[in-house]
Order: C-alpha cells, then sequence, then structure tokens
C-alpha cells in the first residue's frame, strides 16, 4: 500500500477567521430581519401603538449588522494586502495555466463527481481553488451590490454622513421599489451561495481528508510534504537506473 506523509500548515490567518465568521453572523441575521421587513408580520397587541416598537427593534438589528457587515468588509479588504498568501488578493485570480487546470479538475471532481487519475492532492490548491476563488469574486461584487442599494434605501431616513453618501443609488435606480427589488433578490443570491458553499465544504473536507471543515476554526491544513515527494521521485529514480 502506498502510504504518504503529510505536515500541518496554517493556511487561515486569525483576521481571516474571525472575517469568516462574523460575516455568516451577518449574513444570517440580515437574511432573516430582511425577509421580516420585506413581509412583516400580523402582531396582535392591546397595548398602544406607540408602545409598540417590534418592527423598529427588527429595523435597527438590521440595521445593526449592515453597518458590522460594512466594516468587516472593509478589513477583509485590508488584510488581502497584509496577509499571508492565501489570503492575498492575488490568490483571487486565477488567471494562470496551473489556476485554469485547477479549475478543469475542480469542476469534474464536484460538478461531474469524476474521479481523475491524477490525485487530487497535487491539484487542489491549498487555500482556495480556482472555482472558490471566481466563486468569492462573484460574491464580493455581489456584497458590494448590497451595501450599494441597502444604504441607498437607509439614506433618506439616516441623519449620519456615511449613508447620507449613498442619496444618489435610488435616482440612479428609477426610485426607491426597483432598489429595493435589487436589494431583495441579491439576498437570494447570497442564499444560494451559502447552500452550495456549505455543501462543497463538507464534500471537498470528506474528499480530501485535509481538516477543511476544522481549518476554519483552527487556521491548519494538512498537506502533502513535499520532502517526502522528493525522496519518493529519487528513490523512483535510482530504482529505474538500478533496473537498467
Amino acid at each position: 500500500m502506498k502510504t504518504r506523509s503529510f505536515k500541518r500548515v496554517l493556511v487561515w490567518e486569525l483576521p481571516v477567521r474571525v472575517f469568516h465568521w462574523v460575516n455568516t453572523l451577518c449574513v444570517l441575521v440580515l437574511i432573516l430581519t430582511g425577509f421580516i421587513i420585506a413581509d412583516p408580520p400580523a402582531i396582535l397587541s392591546n397595548a398602544e401603538a406607540t408602545n409598540l416598537h417590534s418592527f423598529g427593534v427588527v429595523r435597527f438589528i438590521h440595521f445593526t449588522a449592515a453597518y458590522i457587515f460594512f466594516f468587516n468588509m472593509i478589513l477583509r479588504i485590508y488584510w488581502s494586502f497584509v496577509g499571508n498568501r492565501f489570503a492575498s488578493w492575488k490568490a483571487f485570480l486565477p488567471f494562470t495555466k496551473k489556476r485554469w487546470h485547477n479549475f478543469k479538475h475542480v469542476l469534474k471532481v464536484d460538478v461531474l463527481l469524476k474521479n481523475e487519475k491524477e490525485h487530487d492532492l497535487k491539484d487542489i490548491s491549498i487555500g482556495h481553488n480556482s472555482v472558490a476563488s471566481l466563486s468569492y469574486i462573484a460574491l464580493f461584487l455581489l456584497a458590494l451590490l448590497q451595501i450599494i442599494t441597502g444604504f441607498g434605501l437607509y439614506a433618506d431616513t439616516s441623519t449620519w454622513w456615511l449613508p447620507r453618501l449613498f442619496t444618489w443609488v435610488s435616482p440612479l435606480f428609477g426610485g426607491d421599489f426597483a432598489v429595493r427589488q435589487i436589494h431583495h433578490i441579491a439576498m437570494w443570491g447570497f442564499i444560494f451561495f451559502t447552500l452550495v458553499h456549505v455543501y462543497l465544504v463538507f464534500y471537498h473536507d470528506w474528499l480530501e481528508g485535509r481538516g477543511e471543515v476544522s481549518s476554519m476554526f483552527g487556521g491548519y491544513k494538512f498537506v502533502r510534504d513535499e520532502r517526502v515527494v522528493s525522496k519518493e521521485k529519487d528513490a523512483t529514480v535510482t530504482a529505474t537506473e538500478a533496473d537498467t
């Protein structure tokens, strides 16, 4: 039986892991409160209307999560310039020959569920694979759209300078109704991405066995030790030479 040696590598630094889980919580809160804001439930109460603030609380939670999501995103952009190579913005641009080869490999494994002859440890990157990189670029653009349309809807009722920077959004898109529709549709994009993302993370964790899930908690993945790979190649060459 062929044996392989692995080493533990720090892939996701602490700021990246914090960003991931803060972002996860914010998206979850924004989706839940967004559904309530879009279709408010009927709340029966015998209290005076001026004493009922349930919908105001929902809006406050939504806006608070939106601010956290916005500043968390800014911090992630900053870390893409100062973090390690796995967090770098360069890791999200799969335009090299090697990355496009990885892109085709991941599509075969993830979408077509094929078992390729080449071992996945050789082809799949330690950090984000090429398909994930492109999906995160799309998600980043979707997040920008959510921020722009969200603050655009909030601008008219806010007195703070930050939301007021987005007063141009509603006239540009043809009014609040159109902006609200775009904001709502983009939310479904986040829901779809979340479902696919969770599935693929657990799928790759089972397929590769490199700690895909636990890496976003502890930061470490298990990768093949290149020193052992080199020794195996040297041993193969020596054996071939001995046969000849």
